[in-house]
């Protein structure tokens, strides 16, 4: 489960942007996380209220905004959905370069 060393290293850049905006908790943490980026939703939830035990960001809500697998056709030059890394253009079975999908990011959070 590489969800439970994922939380501990967001967990680690949470906390130190804490410090920097000299929060003492941190009620709120917002992510993206792309339907590409071979993480299971449910399992990071779970991580990450393991993990924030005992820190600054013990308690903190976690929302997640879920990101749909994007490509570009280089041929065709029209957007695509993907959901898988071998999906091709259904209009002209050429290779996609992906453009959104892979995401792991923080987007904000909220403390005191």
């Amino acid at each position: 489960m590489h969800e439970l060393s994922l939380c501990e290293g967001l967990v680690q850049v949470i906390e130190e942007q804490a410090r920097r905006e000299c929060m003492d908790r941190v009620s709120s943490v917002w992510l993206q996380v792309g339907a590409l980026a071979g993480v299971e939703i449910e399992a990071l939830r779970f991580c990450f209220d393991v993990v924030t035990q005992g820190t600054v960001v013990e308690a903190a809500q976690l929302e997640i905004e879920a990101i749909a697998g994007e490509a570009l056709c280089p041929s065709c030059e029209r957007p695509v959905a993907v959901h898988h890394f071998t999906d091709t253009c259904p209009a002209c079975g050429g290779a996609l370069v992906l453009v959104r999908g892979q995401e792991l990011r923080i987007t904000q959070m909220e403390g005191e």
